[in-house]
């Protein structure tokens, strides 16, 4: 069953969502002009939590010549460190046309033993080319989301940290037999920093 508005309140209050904003967030005071701007939509809606990107670190790919990126030997030169740049719309980070670049999620995380979260895309990036990757977090995982994005587009795009890129749903099923901190899954407790493949 897709959880509702009413129980993410009462599990974000045991911790299972940190920081918590218990209302959909549409604007804010910027912090150049004092005046408020609108943003991308963050925080709680009727069935599903609206996660931000962390402002810590964004990477994206970049080809080395001669090499296969390889899921099981994965190369942390293939990423690279890109700048936070700020304007009159906010803080953003830049993903260059046909690329792919990793973020965090501001917020952490503890699910809870009968539930599997999916990790879906928002529209409003979707409609620029900005495809956020389906992420899950399975009954029992812990920490910061590694978040996956892909420019489909033949423009360079921005993505606004502090503000709304994709949205949590909350899936209860019947209890497992193993959660995935009872078999220390490789990403369980990911800090808030980007987590490049493992094995």
């Amino acid at each position: 069953m897709l959880k509702n508005d009413r129980w993410i309140i009462e599990q974000a209050t045991k911790g299972m969502i940190s920081p918590f904003v218990p209302h959909l967030v549409r604007e804010v005071e910027g912090a150049l002009t004092g005046e408020f701007r609108k943003i991308i939509s963050y925080g709680l809606s009727s069935y599903g939590y609206d996660l931000r990107l962390a402002p810590a670190e964004f990477k994206v790919f970049r080809h080395i010549p001669g090499t296969v990126v390889n899921p099981k030997r994965f190369n942390p030169h293939n990423l690279e460190s890109v700048p936070l740049h700020t304007d009159e719309d906010g803080d953003y980070f830049i993903i260059p046309a046909h690329s792919y670049g990793l973020g965090v999620a501001l917020e952490r995380l503890e699910v809870p033993d009968n539930i599997s979260v999916l990790c879906i895309g928002k529209s409003t990036y979707a409609r620029v080319g900005l495809i956020a990757n389906l992420t899950p977090a399975e009954a029992g995982w812990r920490g910061h989301l590694t978040l996956e994005f892909s420019n489909a587009s033949s423009a360079d795009c921005r993505i606004y940290p502090g503000e709304g890129v994709c949205q949590l749903l909350f899936f209860e099923g019947e209890p497992c037999q193993t959660t995935y901190a009872a078999r220390s899954g490789k990403y369980q407790d990911q800090p808030c920093e980007v987590i490049v493949a493992k094995v």
